[in-house]
């Protein structure tokens, strides 16, 4: 059983009626929210938000109050532009339900405020004016440059012509701009380097100009066609490496051009010794002129009956690997089965 005792406030009181604090359909949110509008001195512009804020309401609470008496008809809203331009949310609360005609007549005869002390983000803010012309941005969406050195994804750009492509002012066409030395021979070699070697079938095309340079200065450094060849295979991977990259893989081998071998005129105009009979020239440098790998020097080839060249490292000047000497040189026994005895 519940008993209760009631004593009359003598000041700061506000009457409700029973039909708001016994809502079927509003919330304690909203009764709460409500009550509190309804209570506050005439004249003030508390907003509903700020009512919410203050008694503790939190936002989702608050947008479910705020529907449930707006559907209820305590609580309306418009948005109207007053003078200079600024719009300005007006809110209407009541203690009994308003039909939305009776809500926008009592609101059409509330003034609306030059500005709005709650919304002062409204007013524009002091801009300082850009200095120059307005220009329309870039559209082309690539650099002029190539920003990374390691990918060459683009074809070279072409060389701008300074004239416009106009003739000469004293009426003679434009000669073309001479072609370099070698510049030919080293673009059919730089051409040809997908040939050499599987591992290099995938040279990118927009690096052949890239190439060409590069072979251009060995070749103009006296370098043949068949050395620099011979330079590419000796240095790919023999382990089965794979080469993800064989452009930077000849970018790296063609960088740095090495001193030319003398050509092998040269070497036979000069007076050298009989070579002896038997002997075969050695294999440290190619009959190119190429320089071969320098664990291979010192070897020579065998004389032997063999399906592929072999080479052998000689102890005593001999023609024969050791393998092909033991095949020619018959064992002890064989020798001595043969002798005839001697009385």
């Amino acid at each position: 059983m519940i008993y209760r005792h009631c004593i009359a406030p003598p000041r700061a009181y506000t009457q409700f009626s029973h039909d708001i604090i016994r809502h079927p359909r509003l919330s304690s949110d909203a009764v709460r929210l409500l009550t509190w509008q309804l209570s506050l001195p005439q004249g003030t512009r508390e907003s509903l938000s700020r009512t919410a804020e203050r008694a503790n309401i939190g936002a989702c609470a608050f947008t479910r109050a705020k529907r449930q008496l707006k559907g209820e008809g305590f609580v309306h809203e418009r948005r109207v532009q007053g003078p200079g331009g600024h719009w300005v949310t007006q809110q209407l609360v009541s203690n009994v339900p308003l039909s939305a005609a009776e809500a926008a007549k009592l609101l059409g005869q509330v003034p609306v405020p030059a500005s709005s002390p709650s919304s002062p983000q409204l007013a524009p803010s002091p801009r300082d004016p850009a200095v120059g012309e307005p220009t329309s941005p870039p559209t082309d969406g690539l650099p002029r440059e190539n920003p990374c050195r390691n990918t060459h994804d683009r074809p070279p750009k072409p060389p701008e012509d300074c004239n416009g492509g106009q003739d000469r002012l004293d009426g003679r066409p434009e000669l073309p701009a001479a072609t370099p030395p070698h510049h030919e021979a080293a673009r059919t070699l730089a051409a040809a380097y997908r040939d050499l070697d599987p591992a290099l079938r995938h040279i990118p095309r927009p690096m052949l100009a890239e190439l060409t340079n590069l072979t251009a200065r060995w070749l103009a450094a006296g370098h043949q066609p068949a050395a620099i060849r011979a330079h590419i295979l000796r240095n790919l991977p023999d382990d089965g490496t794979p080469v993800h990259r064989p452009g930077g893989l000849l970018r790296h081998l063609l960088s740095d051009v090495p001193p030319a071998q003398p050509a092998p005129s040269a070497q036979r105009a000069q007076p050298t010794a009989a070579p002896a009979p038997g002997h075969r020239p050695s294999p440290a440098t190619s009959p190119t002129g190429a320089l071969l790998s320098p664990r291979l020097a010192g070897t020579r080839e065998c004389e032997g009956d063999h399906v592929q060249p072999t080479l052998f490292r000689p102890t005593g000047g001999e023609p024969l690997c050791p393998a092909c000497a033991a095949r020619r040189t018959p064992p002890a026994a064989a020798i001595a089965a043969t002798r005839r005895p001697t009385t």
